[in-house]
């Protein structure tokens, strides 16, 4: 989770004007958190709390009405909505937000499922539920000790991604692109490029698009890589720019599933 906060708000102030370098500083002007942690806290409060994910979401984008970068229409509208109902969604706000549902016990099916129902109650479109679940997924194993070619191959196996394309040749033609189909194999493949959590980060918003939310995908992997490790600098800006009650939701998360 602390990864793909962390990547939310390096990508941030890049969402709509994007860098190709990998040099940039990583907290500026402009860094903030956005939507993207907004909901991913609110998946981990509905894990703590044992409550459907709609109704956490309704309530943590409510209290948080404005985030840097704003809400995606349709799902603005939704939060504002009484009883509201999925709206076959294929964006990549179901992956964003999914890195929870991935620590929450050694079983792959229970997982599997947890991030299932915690990308429907919004994007039920079959795309939207694969790339919250291929996500988990990924953390899944990789916090398993898989390799990254094992990562790789299954991932490509079961979710039909590619991910051959590199980092280099993606920077070439990408575009802004909100959809789980583009952002989510693009985040793994920043992943798969990295030899560490800073440059797969850094990586993540080098190639454009959607920065903030591709970042956020890559660092909930990133995070799971127990080979690499999060950057002090890092983790104070998590202190620096949540709020307290966003914070407590953390340690409580960690706490409770002993990360």
């Amino acid at each position: 989770m602390l990864g793909a906060i962390i990547g939310d708000i390096v990508g941030s102030r890049f969402e709509f004007s994007n860098t190709f370098r990998t040099d940039f500083k990583l907290f500026a002007i402009g860094s903030n958190y956005t939507d993207d942690t907004i909901c991913t806290i609110a998946v981990a409060d509905a894990i703590l709390k044992g409550i459907p994910f709609a109704e956490s979401l309704q309530k943590w984008c409510r209290k948080y009405p404005n985030p840097q970068g704003s809400y995606g229409a349709a799902f603005h509208q939704w939060v504002l909505t009484d009883n509201p109902k999925p709206y076959y969604s294929y964006g990549n706000g179901s992956a964003m937000r999914v890195s929870p549902c991935a620590w929450v016990g050694n079983d792959l099916n229970e997982v599997l499922e947890l991030a299932a129902k915690s990308a429907e109650c919004t994007h039920n479109h079959p795309e939207g539920i694969k790339g919250a679940v291929a996500v988990a997924d990924c953390i899944f194993h990789v916090k398993s000790g898989f390799s990254k070619s094992e990562l790789k191959n299954r991932i490509s196996d079961i979710y039909g991604y590619n991910l051959d394309q590199t980092c280099n040749e993606i920077r070439v033609t990408n575009s802004f692109n909100e959809t789980c189909q583009i952002s989510v194999p693009q985040a793994i493949r920043c992943y798969l490029e990295s030899d560490g959590f800073e440059n797969a980060v850094r990586l993540a918003v080098s190639i454009g698009g959607d920065s903030d939310t591709i970042a956020a995908i890559t660092g909930s992997i990133a995070e799971a890589d127990k080979s690499y490790c999060i950057p002090g600098i890092m983790l104070d800006a998590v202190n620096r720019f949540l709020t307290t009650e966003m914070i407590n939701v953390i340690h409580e998360f960690y706490h409770r599933y002993r990360l």
